[in-house]
């Protein structure tokens, strides 16, 4: 009974409460001289644009307490057969906390025009707001909130709008001829920037989600901007032909010179900042120094280095050290650009991305006025052994491998593949090229497992290893797991050779079709391709390499259907300690069950 009478109690706040709002809304209608949904009603923690217009809700709203109660009955039936106490419900419907259409409560019991995601303050979406069933105050934790306070505003912006009063987004033509025609890459949304900002997504690719961790944890500022003092790169990759239009569309060709294109704008508070970062570097790899040794090639002093000795063995020969150049690189999509590249219409794309990732970003979905995407996923790396301004000569002997990441090869050595061994035969390759004159690249994309991922790599593994690991079906393993063979989608590929000035690749290390189809088809021309050393294909890795070559890998290896079938990898060994161990513990089980 006493429940009951504090629902009561409630009920008759809540009916006084919505009288008062009613009374509101009435003098607003007759204050206000305009046609859009604005709001004179100041609000605790909630941010509002001056004379903000949401877009047209699926629900008509005449105002007043017609309005009110309709969104209320419509909350009401959202919570029909809930295991809700009816003091909780009171409770959250007098705080105002449930999401409706064009009315949404802010967490302090006031009524603000609402859009789709609502406007939720950070004690609403803490209590679930807008979710179906009953709203629990917070747990308070006196640490918690002092350790969070003044991270952001206490209002959660889920997604702006074109036509919100105050979006202004900066100009930014993509292929334009100048840095300054192309206008800046604005993704941030601290402070003013939110206004303004031309891009989704955030800096860093992938690393943005530890970005915002160390934010929650209070050891980065949301507002913190970095010094770029002196992080200008050392040596130049001079715009060409192919920044211009619609070669490059995966990422930002100007993005190694932001900080000094937009050093004036940056000072004054624009956060533009860099998606490519190049310096100088040595690569020491054991391999090299064993082909070094076997004189493939020499130690000129220039390209080829001797390695210094090591205190750790002293009088120890170390070998020897390639001098490069090297370029990381970020994402930074042009979505009609991409869109074109893959073959599908740019609204199929943007609901992909949101779709697909959970709904990671609504403006892809909101915002089509803006046009470029940082998405949280790996770039890439440039490797450049010799003079990289010799890169857009077409006279200049390129050699070139571009290869997608395999940790388990490349790093590690697993032998099941011939990752590791290609890459550093491509490596020899482009430092001899370097040597005679010509211009080395190897491009390292971070695409582990066909852009699949390790995790579905080794259930991959898994399925071939029990199965007799055939070659005959090598592509079909991977196909039941995860839906395709491959993800990489080449057509990106060649993007990064435009922006290095590549016009003809002489030696293409490489036996893809894809990448070579992707290449050829964006205007690149390549003269030899070389395939990878049979004596370089490790015992375990022929299943990988006959597959490819019967799927259309360039190979002057004839593969047949019979051979394909007889190509088998290693199967998993069992030692007699681990038979014996398995047998005994089923005996032990059983004796447990009887």
């Amino acid at each position: 009974m006493a429940e009951l009478q504090q629902v009561l109690e409630l009920l008759q706040q809540l009916t006084a409460k919505q009288d008062a709002l009613a009374e509101e809304l009435k003098q607003q209608q007759h204050t206000c001289t305009c046609g859009n949904h604005s709001s004179s009603i100041s609000e605790q923690g909630v941010t509002h644009y001056p004379n903000a217009t949401p877009p047209h809700s699926p629900i008509a709203h005449t105002g007043g307490i017609d309005a009110l109660r309709a969104s209320r009955k419509n909350s009401m039936s959202s919570l029909n057969g809930l295991s809700t106490s009816p003091l909780t419900t009171a409770r959250n419907f007098l705080t105002g906390l449930t999401s409706t259409d064009g009315v949404n409560g802010n967490g302090n019991g006031a009524v603000t025009p609402g859009t789709p995601y609502g406007n939720l303050s950070l004690d609403a979406a803490a209590r679930g707001a807008g979710a179906p069933g009953g709203l629990l105050p917070p747990e308070k934790n006196e640490t918690d909130e002092k350790k969070g306070k003044g991270l952001y505003p206490s209002r959660v912006i889920l997604t702006t709008y074109p036509t919100q009063h105050g979006i202004n987004p900066t100009p930014l033509n993509w292929g334009a001829a100048t840095a300054r025609e192309r206008g800046p890459v604005v993704c941030s949304r601290i402070k003013s920037n939110l206004l303004i900002r031309n891009a989704i997504g955030a800096h860093a690719g992938s690393y943005s989600i530890y970005r915002a961790l160390s934010i929650g944890m209070g050891q980065l500022r949301p507002d913190w901007r970095p010094d770029l003092t002196n992080t200008h790169p050392p040596f130049v990759l001079p715009p060409t032909q192919g920044w211009f239009g619609n070669k490059i569309v995966s990422f930002d060709p100007w993005g190694a010179m932001s900080q000094e294109i937009w050093a004036k704008e940056y000072a004054e508070g624009l956060d533009v900042r860099p998606t490519i970062s190049q310096t100088k570097a040595h690569i020491k790899i054991q391999e090299l120094d064993e082909l070094f040794k076997k004189g493939d090639f020499p130690c000129d002093g220039d390209i080829v280095i001797k390695s210094p000795e090591l205190p750790a063995f002293p009088g120890v020969d170390q070998g020897i050290e390639v001098n490069t150049y090297k370029a990381a690189i970020d994402p930074v999509w042009h979505l009609p650009g991409v869109a074109e590249r893959l073959g599908i219409a740019e609204s199929t794309l943007r609901r992909a991305l949101f779709e697909d990732t959970g709904g990671m970003y609504p403006e892809l979905l909101t915002r089509p006025d803006i046009k470029t995407f940082l998405p949280p996923i790996g770039g890439m790396t440039v490797y450049i052994m010799g003079d990289p301004a010799k890169l857009q000569d077409p006279e200049t002997e390129v050699t070139c491998r571009p290869h997608d990441s395999c940790a388990g090869s490349d790093v590690f050595g697993s032998d099941i593949c011939t990752c590791r061994p290609y890459l550093i035969f491509g490596i020899a390759e482009a430092l001899k090229c370097a040597q005679r004159g010509g211009v080395g690249v190897i491009i390292y994309f971070q695409k582990e497992g066909r852009a699949l991922g390790e995790v579905v790599k080794y259930m991959v593994y898994n399925r071939r290893k029990r199965g007799g690991d055939s070659a005959a079906e090598y592509f079909n393993n991977t196909e039941v797991v995860a839906g395709v063979k491959d993800a990489r989608h080449q057509a990106l590929m060649p993007d990064v050779l435009h922006f290095l000035g590549i016009k003809h690749i002489h030696n293409l290390i490489s036996m893809s079709n894809m990448k070579y189809d992707a290449i050829i088809g964006s205007g690149i021309t390549v003269g030899n391709r070389y395939e990878i050393p049979e004596e370089l294909i490790p015992a375990d890795g022929k299943v990988e390499i006959d597959a490819k070559i019967q799927a259309g890998y360039f190979s002057k290896k004839q593969m047949t259907d019979d051979l394909v079938k007889e190509t088998k990898g290693r199967n998993w060994g069992m030692s007699t300690t681990i038979v014996i161990s398995i047998y005994l513990l089923t005996r032990f089980a059983e004796d447990i069950v009887h």
